[in-house]
This record gives C-alpha cells, sequence and structure tokens, in this order.
C-alpha cells in the first residue's frame, strides 16, 4: 500500500470511529419533550448556532475555527462518557478520562491532523482565546434552550437549583455579553415559574445530589 492510501485509511478508520459519537446520550432531552439527545446532535446545534450568533461575539473570531471547536469538542465523550454539567463527582475523573479518550481517538489519524485537532481541542479546554470563549458560550447555550423549551424539566429531574445553572452559565459572558443577558432573562423566568427553584432541595442539612 503506497503512502497515499495509508494516510487515506488512517483518515477513513477515524471517520468511522467517530460515528460512535452518536450514540452517546446527553441528560438534555430535544425540544418538545423529546428523547435524549446525542453528542453528535448536540455538537452540529452548537456549530450552526455559533454561525448564526457569530455578530454577538465579545470579540473578533474565526467562525470557522469556532464551529470546528463545536463540532469536535465532545469526540473524546465516545471512551469517556458524557459527564453531566452538574455532577461534582463526575467531574473529579473528567480531565483524566477524556485525556487518555483524546489520545486514543485522535491517533487514529495521520500524524499531522492528529496535532491539528488535539491542539484545537486544548484550544477550547483551555478558554483563552475569543474563539474558545464563544465555542464555550454555545456549549452553556444551547442545552439552556433546549432545557428552557421544556419547561426546565432536566433541572427538575435532577434537582438543580438556580445557583448552580448560574455558577456555570456566568461564564458565558467571557465569550457573549449579549447571549449572557439572553440567559440571565431565561433563567429569571424558569424561577419566576418555579422551574428553576433558587436554592436547591434540603435533606437532613445537605444540598441533593445531582442523579
Amino acid at each position: 500500500m503506497d503512502e497515499l492510501d495509508e494516510r487515506l485509511k488512517k483518515q477513513t478508520a477515524f471517520s468511522l470511529e467517530i460515528d460512535k459519537e452518536k450514540n452517546i446520550f446527553r441528560q438534555t432531552h430535544l425540544s418538545g419533550h423529546g428523547r435524549n439527545e446525542n453528542d453528535a446532535e448536540h455538537a452540529w446545534h452548537m456549530a450552526i448556532m455559533a454561525y448564526i450568533l457569530r455578530e454577538y461575539a465579545n470579540e473578533t473570531i474565526d467562525i470557522a475555527k469556532v464551529m470546528l471547536m463545536c463540532l469536535i469538542h465532545d469526540i473524546v465523550e465516545i471512551d469517556a462518557g458524557d459527564t453531566y454539567a452538574y455532577d461534582a463527582e463526575g467531574a473529579k475523573t473528567k480531565k483524566a478520562r477524556e485525556d487518555a479518550a483524546k489520545d486514543r481517538i485522535y491517533s487514529l489519524l495521520p500524524t499531522d491532523q492528529k496535532e491539528e485537532l488535539i491542539a484545537l481541542f486544548d484550544e477550547f479546554e483551555a478558554w483563552e482565546t475569543p474563539e474558545s470563549r464563544f465555542a464555550h458560550a454555545m456549549d452553556n447555550l444551547q442545552p439552556l434552550l433546549l432545557n428552557d423549551s421544556n419547561g426546565g424539566e432536566d433541572w427538575k429531574a435532577h434537582g438543580v437549583c438556580a445557583a448552580q445553572v448560574y455558577g456555570r452559565q456566568q461564564k458565558t459572558r467571557l465569550g457573549s455579553e449579549k447571549l449572557y443577558a439572553l440567559t440571565d432573562q431565561i433563567l429569571r423566568q424558569n424561577i419566576e415559574r418555579g422551574s428553576l427553584p433558587e436554592e436547591a432541595f434540603q435533606d437532613d442539612g445537605k444540598d441533593q445530589k445531582d442523579k
């Protein structure tokens, strides 16, 4: 097999491997009280949103780079699994699980593409560039919109309170002040209608743990 065929073989192996992302289901449900969404749907939705909402970024961004970040950021969950945003225990091992997954999955690619996509993933995780900050704003806003459309049912199911959601969503403003203002409006509406309690449910003096 010549060098070109070997490169193509690696690229197609990676392309088939990432199909498994469609089988990683998240806690968030589709709009209209549908089934749980999968990681691939989440990534696609984020990428389209990034393009449509790019005018609200705080800083000048390379939108193609943002969209690619959105598309690849959860590929590691093929091995690492989805860690729920409010799962404190899962968060303790999240980086180690994702680092191991990153090395295995991206190593299926030719070396230059492996290095390119790992660098992009690491940039996303670091929050240090305008593109990573805006991509994270999409990662926060997308499930928020779905949860709001479903009457906050996912928050209710996991006993999540407003303080927890605000704690996560505060970082949205690093990528977009405008979209954080929208987030704040949505959260206030959910608090007012009782979909999102302001404080965690108390049980024997301890906050209810995430399911």
